[in-house]
C-alpha cells in the first residue's frame, strides 16, 4: 500500500474532528483505526435532558471551518430538524444529540477503519516511516486477522478510561458488590432504583446528574441518597465570559510556554474550570429537593398533621469528605468508612449500592509505543515532552511525527480534554502534517493577555489604544 500521511489510533471525538478537517485537505491519505465496532461516546451517561457544557458551535470542525460539511448544523439540515433547533433557541445541545451527530459524521467519513485494534507503533528506519500493525476483530467466534500499514505520521486520540480511587478498587472488581463507575450509570440504572440506599461520590457534573436523576425517580421521602465529595462545596463551574478564555488557543499557548514547576503549580488550582458543576444542575438539584419538601407537607397536612415543621426528603448531602476504605457488610451491603477533613471526624456509612463519579484518567500509551521508548523525550516527572503543535518531542533519528490528542495537559493546560479546542488542535495538526496553512489560524482568540509578552506583543499589532501600548512596554 502507498504509505498514509496519517495514521490515527483511537476514533473518539477529537480523532474523529481530525479526520472530518482531514477530508478537506486535497491530496491527505489518512486512516484511523478503532476497535470498537461503531462510535461511541460515552453512553452511560447520556442521561435524558442532561446537555453539554460546551456550545453547539465546538462540534468537530466549525470553530476550524465553518463551511465544513461536517458541521452540526449541517447534520441538523440533513435530518431536517434546522428550523426547529433555530426556534428552540438552545446553545447547549442534549448530550445524546451530540452522540448521534458524532455518529453521523463517523458512518460517512472516509478512511475510518471500526473493527481494527492498533497493537503496535514502530519507526522503521529503513523505510523512513512509522509501522502501525492492527488485527482486524471479526465477529465473535470468526477468526480475526492481522495487518499492518505504513505511515509518515501518527496521531494518538485513545482517550481517556474511568478512575477508581485506590479505596474502592477491590469493592469495583467484586461482582457481588454493586459499586460502579458513572461511565456504566445507564446500564445499571433499573438496579440501582431498586437498591435500597444508593451513595454517589464525586462532585463533578457527571455525579450531579447522576444523582439529581436518580433522586428525581425514587419514591418522595423515601429516597434514601447520599451525595459525598472530597470537595470543600458542591460549587459551580467558572463559567464567566473572561474566565472561559483560560479555553481559547492563546492560553494554551501561554500555558505551554510556562516552566514544567510553574505548570504543574497552577493545575492543581484550576478545578473550578472543568471539575465542578453547571450551576444550572446544581439549581436543578436544589429544585427537586425543596419541591419535595413541599410534597412531604402538604402530605403531612393531609394526614391530619399538627402544621409543624415541613418534612425533609431522605438526601444526606456532604461535602469535605474522603473514603478511607470500604469493607463489604452483611450480603452485598457496603461499610464506607470516611474521614471528614476539617472537623477530624471519622465515620462509618451503610450502603446498598455506590457510583463513582470519580473522573476519568489518560490511557496509557507505553504498550503501545514501547518500540518507541527509547525515542521519546520526557520531562523532569517522567511525562512525554510535547511540543505546541502536540507533537511528541522524539529523538531526531526519528524522521516522522507522533501527535498526541488529549494527553497533553501537563504541556498545554486545562483545555487538552475540552471540546471546545477540538477543531483547533486538529487544525494545528494538520497544518503541521501537511507543512502549510491548510486551515488559516486566528492570530487571537481572547480578551485577555495573560503574560507582559503577550501583551506587548497584542499591542505591537494594533490591538490596544495608544494607552494600552504605553502602560504594558513601561511595566
Amino acid at each position: 500500500m502507498e504509505p498514509l500521511d496519517l495514521a490515527g489510533v483511537g476514533i473518539g471525538p477529537f480523532n474523529l474532528s481530525l479526520a472530518a478537517l482531514g477530508d478537506g485537505v486535497a491530496g491527505l491519505r489518512c486512516a484511523f483505526f478503532e476497535q470498537r465496532g461503531e462510535f461511541r461516546w460515552h453512553p452511560g451517561l447520556l442521561i435524558e435532558g442532561a446537555t453539554l457544557q460546551v456550545p453547539f458551535l465546538a462540534d468537530l470542525v466549525t470553530l476550524a471551518d465553518p463551511a465544513s460539511p461536517w458541521s452540526f448544523l449541517r447534520f441538523l439540515r440533513e435530518r431536517e430538524r434546522l428550523f426547529p433547533f433555530y426556534f428552540a433557541e438552545r446553545f447547549h445541545i442534549e448530550r445524546a444529540e451530540y452522540d448521534a451527530y458524532c455518529r453521523w459524521v463517523s458512518e460517512r467519513v472516509p478512511g475510518l477503519c471500526f473493527g481494527h485494534q492498533v497493537d503496535a507503533v514502530r519507526w522503521s528506519a529503513e523505510r523512513g516511516l512509522f509501522e502501525v500493525d492492527f488485527t482486524r476483530l471479526e465477529a465473535p467466534g470468526e477468526v480475526s486477522a492481522p495487518g499492518r500499514s505504513y505511515a509518515r505520521n501518527v496521531v494518538l486520540g485513545i482517550g481517556t478510561a474511568p478512575h477508581v480511587p485506590r479505596a474502592l478498587r477491590p469493592s469495583a472488581q467484586d461482582a457481588a458488590v454493586p459499586v460502579y463507575h458513572s461511565s456504566e450509570y445507564l446500564d445499571r440504572r433499573a438496579e440501582l432504583l431498586a437498591a435500597g440506599h444508593v451513595t454517589v461520590i464525586g462532585s463533578g457534573q457527571s455525579g450531579a446528574e447522576v444523582f439529581l436523576d436518580l433522586l428525581r425517580s425514587r419514591p418522595v421521602g423515601r429516597e434514601q441518597l447520599t451525595w459525598l465529595t472530597r470537595s470543600p462545596a458542591f460549587a459551580p463551574m467558572e463559567y464567566s465570559k473572561l474566565g472561559l478564555e483560560h479555553f481559547t488557543p492563546d492560553y494554551t499557548r501561554y500555558f505551554h510556554g510556562l516552566s514544567e514547576p510553574v505548570r504543574d503549580g497552577l493545575l492543581p488550582r484550576q478545578g473550578q474550570l472543568h471539575k465542578a458543576v453547571d450551576a444550572g444542575t446544581l439549581a436543578a438539584v436544589h429544585d427537586e429537593l425543596y419541591r419535595r419538601t413541599l410534597e412531604l407537607d402538604r402530605g403531612a397536612a393531609d394526614r391530619g398533621g399538627d402544621g409543624g415543621a415541613a418534612g425533609w426528603p431522605d438526601v444526606v448531602l456532604t461535602p469535605g469528605v474522603r473514603v478511607r476504605t470500604a469493607v463489604r457488610g452483611g450480603g452485598s451491603r457496603l461499610e464506607l468508612h470516611l474521614e471528614h477533613a476539617e472537623r477530624q471526624e471519622r465515620g462509618v456509612l451503610t450502603t446498598d449500592a455506590v457510583v463513582l463519579a470519580t473522573g476519568y484518567a489518560e490511557r496509557p500509551a507505553e504498550g503501545l509505543l514501547a518500540a518507541l521508548e527509547g525515542y521519546v523525550r520526557r520531562d523532569g516527572s517522567g511525562r512525554p515532552l510535547v511540543d505546541e503543535e502536540y507533537r511528541l518531542v522524539l529523538d531526531p533519528a526519528v524522521g516522522g511525527s507522533v501527535f498526541v490528542q488529549n494527553a497533553e495537559r501537563h504541556t498545554h493546560g486545562v483545555g487538552a480534554p475540552d471540546l471546545g479546542l477540538a477543531a483547533h488542535r486538529s487544525a494545528v495538526i494538520l497544518n503541521a502534517v501537511t507543512g502549510r496553512e491548510s486551515y488559516p489560524l486566528p492570530r487571537r482568540t481572547a480578551f485577555t493577555t495573560f503574560g507582559l509578552r503577550e501583551g506587548a506583543a497584542t499591542a505591537a499589532d494594533g490591538g490596544a489604544g495608544a494607552a494600552g501600548r504605553s502602560a504594558t512596554v513601561s511595566v
